[in-house]
Formats: structure tokens, sequence, C-alpha cells
């Protein structure tokens, strides 16, 4: 009998399907609580990738325009 069978392969197909759903679900409720307010390390977070971006573009941007 080997570790993978088929008894092995629904226990971890049923955990993953589980586990996700759960994920899932606690970050639906970490970005958007009851309230309706957003979390404000979600909205950090975002204006900060929104600033790498932006810096990103701008630097390649300016490199093209070297050339």
């Amino acid at each position: 009998m080997g570790i993978v069978n088929r008894r092995n392969a629904v226990l971890g197909w049923s955990v993953w399907q589980i586990g996700t759903r759960m994920m899932k679900r606690k970050a639906k409720s970490a970005a958007r609580p009851e309230g309706g307010k957003p979390n404000k390390s979600v909205v950090a977070l975002s204006i900060a990738g929104l600033v790498g971006a932006l810096a990103f573009w701008r630097k390649t941007r300016a490199a093209d325009d070297d050339s």
C-alpha cells in the first residue's frame, strides 16, 4: 500500500476545498467589515501599491524617452 491512494487523495481534496472556503470567507471579512467602512490596512496597501505602480511606470517611460 503506497502513500498515494484513493483514501488519501479524497482526504487531501476535501481538506483543500474546506481550506479554500475558509480562507475566502476570512479574506472577505477582513477586507470589508459589517459596518461598511473598508479596513485601514487594505486602504493603505492599495495606496502603496498604486504609488509603486505609478513610480515604476514613470521610471520605465523616462527610460524609453532617453533611447
